[in-house]
């Protein structure tokens, strides 16, 4: 039986990461403080307990985003008002959020993209971090 090759995630992650560009955490931290970006954390609520959450994103479990995203569909937040938002996705460690990013431009959110090294590299680069209460 023949089919298409088998691609190895990194692979894949490279030729997801060339149809568009990716934001470093400055950059996402300054166009969220504009109000430029939609920052989108995508993380497990264990890993939020454990490190914290970046002040001012919104949570969506990654099993939830394109539900929630999605301009057109009727379980959409608020925040999803047309398909022209620029959206940050956040994951742990920037692996995750190319694949999420990628599902979204599958949307038309043409103008998605994540965070170079995630939640990790946002807090390495000193910018702000809120611990996480267990009522959030």
């Amino acid at each position: 039986m023949s089919g298409p090759r088998p691609t190895g995630i990194d692979a894949l992650l490279e030729r997801v990461r060339a149809g568009y560009r990716r934001i470093a955490p400055q950059e996402a931290y300054d166009a969220a403080e504009a109000g430029a970006a939609l920052l989108v954390d995508i993380r497990y609520a264990a890993l939020r307990e454990r490190d914290g959450v970046i002040p001012g994103a919104l949570v969506i479990e990654r099993n939830e985003l394109e539900w929630r995203l999605d301009p057109q569909g009727s379980h959409r937040l608020p925040e999803a008002t047309d398909h022209d938002v620029r959206v940050v996705v956040v994951c742990d460690e920037g692996y995750a959020s190319t694949l999420a990013a990628e599902s979204l431009h599958r949307l038309g959110l043409h103008r998605a993209t994540d965070l170079v090294g995630g939640f990790q590299a946002w807090r390495a680069a000193g910018l702000p971090v809120a611990a996480r209460s267990r009522s959030q």
